[in-house]
Order: structure tokens, then C-alpha cells, then sequence
């Protein structure tokens, strides 16, 4: 029984990996900078797995931005967020994938929030800018 726990177990890993892949490859898509994954994994008492960081210039790039994620994520791994915040204004827009949640910025307010301090126990890694 425990060795198909940790398969099941493990197939989750996987497949949240994917996810994260699926986001970073449609804000890549869209020219988000700044890209940054915590992995929550080993922190307790968090209420997802990994957070996706990144930022864009404007109203209109932030809204691009998320709306490239969505797309990837379905075409990818063919999910939907379970909850979406911020469009109205787009300073900062939450896409909420459950184990993964994907914050899109504008640069000032993600400064102003500063995620990455907030969450600094979580394991980081910087994805470089393709362009």
C-alpha cells in the first residue's frame, strides 16, 4: 500500500512540474520578465506548492501575460484556474491553479509586495529572460 501511495505521490509531483513548465513557457511567450519559482514544497503550512513570479509593463502587457498562461496551461496540461483576481485593473493579476499560483505584476506593485521576501523560506530559481 505505501509503495502506491508514493507513486500517486509521485505522479503529483510530476504533473505539478508540468504545470509549472506551462506557466513559465506562456509568460515566456508574452515577454514577462523577471520570472521567479518558489517551491513551497518544503515549507509548512502553505496553501500552494510553487509560486510563479513575474512582471509586465503595463495594463495591457499583465493582462497579455495572464491570458498566455491560461492558454499554455490548457493546451499543455489541459487545466483551467481554480480562481482569477486582478483583471479589473491588471496591476496584479493571481491566477490560482490550485498547487501552482502564478502572479502577474506590474514591476512597481511587485516591489510594493515583495513575494519573494514574504515567501523566502521556499527554495528559488530565476528563470533567465529569452529575449
Amino acid at each position: 500500500m505505501d509503495k502506491k501511495l508514493g507513486m500517486i505521490e509521485n505522479q503529483e509531483a510530476i504533473a505539478t512540474k508540468q504545470l509549472v513548465d506551462a506557466v513559465v513557457e506562456g509568460i515566456q511567450e508574452k515577454k514577462g520578465v523577471n520570472i521567479t519559482v518558489l517551491d513551497l514544497t518544503s515549507v509548512e503550512n502553505t496553501l500552494t506548492s510553487y509560486f510563479v513570479i513575474c512582471d509586465g509593463d503595463s495594463n495591457v502587457h499583465v493582462s497579455t501575460i495572464a491570458d498566455s498562461v491560461e492558454d499554455y496551461v490548457r493546451k499543455k496540461v489541459a487545466d483551467k484556474p481554480f480562481h482569477i483576481e486582478g483583471r479589473e485593473n491588471a496591476e496584479w493579476i493571481l491566477l490560482d491553479y490550485m498547487d501552482v499560483i502564478v502572479h502577474v505584476f506590474q514591476r512597481p506593485v511587485r516591489e510594493f509586495y515583495s513575494l519573494e521576501t514574504l515567501w523566502a523560506d521556499g527554495e528559488r530559481s530565476d528563470i533567465q529572460n529569452l529575449f
